[in-house]
């Protein structure tokens, strides 16, 4: 999502400075597909992925609106989501020892994370900040594997959606 990756990695800079990568293939304006993920995956395990990338076109969608989650989470809800929703399904399927956000939500909805809501923040707040950034167009075009450390936030690998691949992108770099 270019659109919003310079107001999201800003907010990342506003709250958790150490965790802005310098990779300049990390997104931070990103749809969670999967987390957490296994920390050390095997070949397979990223071949597994690969495969599910390889066999999902990839899609457009729209973010229109600015929302809240009742855990305070400011968010976009991409429009379509079920091509999301289908990847998790699939990922989870392939990785039960994985369960998004380590179980604690029985409705996952698919959305961007723009910020979270303080005394000084709320879902009018962000959408002001946000400007003439939204509505966004935009495609989802990979998966990519996220490392998250202090300091040495990066990509392990990365996946094109609909693109059959004998290896999964980058997989020489997956120990961060």
């Amino acid at each position: 999502m270019p659109a919003l990756e310079a107001f999201i990695r800003s907010r990342w800079e506003h709250y958790a400075p150490e965790l802005v990568s310098r990779d300049p293939a990390f997104t931070h304006a990103h749809v969670t597909v999967l987390a957490p993920y296994l920390e050390e995956p095997s070949a397979d395990d990223l071949a597994v992925v690969g495969e599910i990338a390889a066999s999902t076109p990839a899609f457009d969608f729209r973010l229109d609106d600015v929302d809240a989650f009742p855990d305070g989470v400011v968010h976009a809800r991409p429009e379509p989501s079920a091509p999301f929703s289908l990847l998790t399904e699939r990922l989870c399927e392939a990785f039960p020892q994985c369960p998004p956000y380590a179980g604690r939500y029985r409705d996952l909805v698919p959305h961007v994370t723009l910020d979270r809501v303080s005394p000084t923040v709320d879902v009018a707040s962000t959408r002001a900040m946000m400007g003439d950034l939204l509505p966004a167009r935009c495609v989802a075009d990979r998966v990519e594997l996220h490392w998250y450390e202090t300091g040495n936030c990066h990509v392990r690998a990365t996946w094109a959606l609909g693109v059959p691949t004998l290896e999964p992108d980058r997989v020489s770099s997956v120990r961060g």
